[in-house]
């Protein structure tokens, strides 16, 4: 083959291989690329003397809890230094998007006369399922601002009730009007990405699209913060809080 052929025949394709390039990307971005958050919730600064519930006026709540001391979830950090039930999202940088509603219900329990989950989310439009595990009579009340009331009362046994939430709220305090020490927190939210921190307190929020966002972390005993983050396809973004002491 004389030499202009092979060149030819070389541009052609190097020429096949930047289109393949470029469908690709094409393909990609038609696809929604997207990236995570993740991090930690640290904690400096004196650690708050956590209260003792006592459950005496419940005699089926003491025999439950017998043998351990519970407390109150409020306040508390974990061994490692970190924060525990912090609620973080996206509260804005979505634009328009619209994401659907999970079918799956998001489950509130009673365990040993006290909510399961302390703090937990939902979508608007997604189910609350509630239930009772029990062997006393619970009374779960939320009073939101923005989201209709309700009281509902659940013997022991009873059967799960639902309900659901039409607009976005942060946060809704949800108690039991039998046992006082009990409460728990629902955040509400217009989008998929949020995530609670557990006994490592970490957090993980996925299948978010590329952009820029702004994401709080709400806690119920050091106030809330923001922060800006830059998400990028196919990567994981680091964010961090910390939190201090009052």
């Amino acid at each position: 083959m004389k030499q202009k052929q092979w060149i030819g025949l070389i541009t052609l394709i190097a020429a096949c291989f930047a289109l393949g390039g470029v469908t690709a990307n094409v393909s990609l971005a038609a696809q929604g690329a997207t990236g995570e958050i993740t991090g930690r919730v640290l904690f400096k600064g004196t650690r708050p003397k956590l209260q003792v519930i006592h459950m005496k006026t419940d005699p089926e709540c003491e025999r439950e809890n017998q043998g351990r001391t519970v407390y109150r979830q409020d306040g508390e950090v974990n061994s490692n230094g970190t924060l525990p039930n912090v609620f973080l999202f996206i509260k804005s940088g979505t634009g328009h998007r619209h994401f659907a509603t999970p079918k799956t219900p998001v489950v509130l329990d009673q365990q040993g006369c006290i909510f399961v989950p302390h703090v937990l989310g939902i979508m608007v439009g997604q189910t609350l399922k509630v239930l009772n595990s029990d062997f006393t009579t619970h009374n779960v009340q939320v009073t939101p601002k923005h989201n209709p009331s309700w009281n509902q009362s659940q013997p022991p046994g009873a059967a799960p009730f639902y309900k659901k939430f039409v607009h976005p709220e942060i946060m809704i305090p949800m108690i039991c009007n039998v046992h006082p020490w009990m409460k728990a927190y629902l955040g509400v939210v217009d989008n998929p990405f949020y995530d609670v921190t557990g006994t490592e307190g970490k957090f993980d929020i996925k299948g978010v699209p590329a952009g820029e966002y702004t994401i709080e972390a709400w806690t119920a005993t050091f106030g809330t913060q923001q922060k800006t983050v830059h998400v990028r396809a196919n990567q994981a973004t680091k964010l961090d809080f910390a939190f201090h002491s009052k």
